[in-house]
């Protein structure tokens, strides 16, 4: 009789499989993947993601290196380059897997001499492979201008945004140099005063690989669409600003990831980007300064906290993180796809029961 009725009672499977979803649904909301890394004063901007070496890559505010980091956190040196200015800052970097390379934006910040250029390296030995000065766009503008950010295209052709200057560099894959975009849509837009970033102006770029970059400004909140042959400059029209704007990636799926100091905004558009919108925001602690975000295997998005602002003002600190970061939008509907799935096997489950109480009913009338 006790064998018969744990057939047929339906409560302990039901209360089973919603512990079982329960469970599920609350590893999902909790396995974000956080990378702890210790290196005194490093102070990393820029983020990298290496597929090959399955590393990711970080350079220093306060040191000539570029440095791996692995999943565990553990930091490696990969370049180390004296030959550098002293006291220059890696900034902005962007792996060209094409050509086994990783390129780094570099920058002297005042009172130092105007420096400004574009550095390559080997992304297995460290070698360097060239190094590019950068060129004004006019007698004096050497002293504003701050190489930043670097995006690389499928030739590797690497463009370099200048925060200063407000224009774009782009360097041939032979290491050549020169202005690339100096469009006057650069300009155009209110700047927003008061604010730390009052004085950034182009900052995170993203290569599309149907043949145009987008750029961001930090102190209007603009995204713009820039031709990669002729350096035309679009304005992309958004539902709202993109304010303080710092790194951007791109997702297999086109969807765009903007990071600031508190939030990362994910856009998309419908259009070839003439238009985008803002679907989700992912709130950030500004504690340890995000500026920089990658994306890596399986749309897994990475946001850098290297402190920044500590080492502009002189601090010292060894401790810096790299966190994952999801979307609360499509996470929640990851967790109904969960549901569903779970739902359905309770379903089938609950059939088979049904079933086997069926074959049990004939076989006792059977045997009386």
């Amino acid at each position: 009789m006790s064998s018969k009725h744990s057939f047929t009672n339906p409560t302990p499977t039901i209360v089973f499989f919603l512990f079982f979803a329960l469970q599920i649904s609350t590893f999902l909301a909790a396995s974000s993947h956080v990378i702890n890394f210790r290196s005194p004063n490093l102070f990393p901007e820029g983020l990298a993601w290496d597929p090959t070496g399955q590393h990711f890559l970080v350079g220093s505010l306060r040191h000539r290196t570029i440095s791996a980091i692995s999943d565990a956190g553990v930091v490696e040196t990969l370049v180390s380059d004296p030959s550098l200015p002293e006291n220059v800052a890696i900034l902005g970097l962007a792996v060209d897997s094409r050509n086994n390379r990783v390129l780094a934006a570099l920058h002297a910040p005042a009172p130092l001499p105007p420096f400004n250029a574009l550095a390559a390296y080997d992304l297995r030995s460290g070698h360097r492979l060239f190094l590019s000065a950068l060129p004004s766009a006019e007698e004096g503008d050497e002293k504003g201008a701050v190489a930043n950010d670097v995006a690389v295209d499928f030739k590797g052709n690497a463009y370099v945004t200048n925060s200063g200057g407000n224009y774009i560099w782009k360097v041939s894959e032979k290491g050549e140099a020169g202005i690339f975009s100096n469009s006057a849509r650069f300009t155009e837009h209110p700047v927003i005063i008061e604010e730390k970033f009052s004085s950034c102006g182009l900052n995170g770029l993203v290569y599309n690989g149907k043949g145009y970059l987008l750029v961001v400004q930090s102190n209007t909140g603009k995204m713009f669409k820039v031709d990669a042959d002729d350096g035309v400059a679009r304005l992309v029209l958004l539902n709202e600003d993109l304010v303080g704007a710092d790194g951007v990636a791109l997702r297999n799926d086109g969807v765009v990831l903007v990071v600031s100091l508190k939030r990362v905004w994910l856009v998309k558009s419908n259009d070839g980007w003439s238009q985008g919108v803002v679907f989700d925001k992912i709130d950030l602690d500004d504690e340890g300064f995000p500026t920089s975000i990658v994306v890596r295997e399986r749309q897994r998005a990475y946001v850098l906290h290297g402190r920044v602002m500590e080492g502009i003002l002189g601090n010292s600190s060894e401790s810096f993180k790299i966190e994952e970061v999801r979307s609360p939008r499509e996470s929640e509907g990851e967790n109904v796809w969960m549901y569903v799935m779970v739902g359905i096997g309770l379903a089938y489950f609950l059939f088979w029961r049904f079933q086997m109480k069926q074959l049990l009913n004939n076989m006792n009338k059977k045997i009386n």
